[in-house]
């Protein structure tokens, strides 16, 4: 065991909105929408036209034939991670002495879905002897391992929408475990295709305003109808403080706690009691040693589900109790739409860079705020935060009732 604080030295990020970390937080700042039409012609077949794919394509920035041995998931975490990696400062690390947690919710759905078209219409012969490789759940993290070379783990967490923070989470615990001074952690994922365009839609879960494509993704406000799907990857370097401070590293931020806890009440509905997410922000807040009121900043769950954003609400009300009205909430969402098993990471890295720059982002589409949220959410202007030593949470929600939250610390 270790009792080294876990730090940021490194982001890497490609999402809707941005190809890189500098061009998302910018995006975000600015209250700019990644959403779009879908002009592929499957989607004029489906109830929902709308999503929120990534704003670089992976094509344009790896070479072509690495990029062929890898699902579009594998494509997004590789690009991600080579930026957190560069950021970082590449660290001299032994390799037995990293790691690597790349999670996603659904895994390669792309390779998967397209392999099983060309069984059926071209025959056995023609499908890919890399298809395995290349759909499998854990094919990002073992590829960003391989880029790596870390040999101290490879590891991915499935847990629906919570994986990228739950990702986070476990590679702070690696590094407290002491087995381990460094891991590239976080989340990917590349599920804009048909089927689960379609699947989510059956369910009644995404936006159907296919008309109003920037303005479909609004989390808290009255006329919100469900989420946007999108994808995108999230990776950040953390260290132990020890092992920064030895090179001199730069630190965005102290990843303090997490908190980890389940619902048991639906596989798809959040507890309308909004529990299980109460004790995780909770738990989050005692790993950390934090009390609610040094909490200035929520980047919230927040996907624009009439249940979820209601729930979530609630939650954050009774864990920080009075000292609810001092947090700044976000909702990154309404920008980006929802990266499924890449959200909790990218939105990590947002929460990150709004304590590393003192500034929450705008939630965009709140024309209407909900009556039963009573939180403060950001809209408009990015809103300065204030200065000393302050903290944040990241939160993450998954079908299955999974609830991750992470706290986040400034440092100096």
């Amino acid at each position: 065991m270790t009792t080294s604080p876990v730090v940021v030295t490194g982001l890497g990020a490609t999402t809707p909105v941005g190809g890189d970390v500098a061009t998302t937080w910018s995006a975000l700042l600015a209250g700019q929408s990644g959403v779009v039409t879908l002009t592929e012609d499957w989607a004029a077949e489906l109830p929902v036209r709308i999503a929120a794919p990534a704003a670089v394509d992976p094509s344009e920035v790896l070479d072509r034939v690495e990029a062929r041995r890898l699902d579009r998931s594998g494509q997004l975490a590789l690009i991600a991670a080579r930026e957190a990696w560069a950021d970082a400062g590449r660290p001299e690390v032994d390799p037995e002495r990293l790691a690597v947690v790349v999670a996603s919710g659904i895994g390669g759905v792309h390779t998967l879905l397209n392999n099983y078209d060309v069984l059926k219409e071209k025959g056995a012969r023609r499908v890919s002897p890399l298809a395995i490789p290349m759909l499998m759940p854990n094919s990002p993290a073992a590829n960003v391992a391989l880029e790596v070379g870390a040999k101290g783990g490879v590891h991915t967490p499935v847990s629906a929408c919570s994986s990228g923070a739950e990702a986070i989470a476990y590679g702070l615990n690696l590094i407290r475990s002491g087995k381990v001074d460094v891991v590239l952690a976080g989340g990917t994922e590349a599920a804009i295709h048909p089927l689960p365009l379609a699947a989510f839609a059956a369910m009644m879960a995404l936006s159907k305003r296919n008309d109003e494509p920037t303005r479909a993704s609004r989390p808290y406000d009255k006329a919100r109808d469900g989420f946007v799907l999108g994808e995108g990857a999230g990776l950040v370097v953390l260290e132990s403080a020890e092992h920064a401070a030895k090179r001199g590293a730069r630190i965005y931020a102290e990843v303090a706690g997490a908190g980890l806890t389940s619902d048991a009440h639906h596989i798809a509905q959040p507890d309308p009691t909004g529990l299980g997410a109460t004790r995780a922000m909770r738990e989050a807040l005692i790993d950390a040693g934090l009390s609610p009121d040094q909490v200035v900043h929520i980047n919230a769950h927040a996907t624009s589900t009439p249940q979820g954003d209601v729930a979530e609400a609630l939650a954050i009300r009774t864990a920080l109790g009075d000292a609810t009205a001092g947090a700044a909430v976000s909702a990154t969402k309404s920008m980006t739409g929802h990266l499924l098993g890449a959200a909790g990471a990218v939105e990590g890295i947002a929460a990150i860079l709004a304590l590393y720059h003192r500034l929450a982002p705008p939630t965009v589409n709140l024309d209407d705020p909900d009556d039963e949220i009573g939180l403060d959410v950001v809209r408009g202007e990015p809103r300065a935060l204030p200065p000393g030593a302050i903290a944040a949470l990241n939160n993450s929600f998954g079908f299955g009732g999974h609830n991750v939250a992470v706290a986040l610390r400034s440092h100096d």
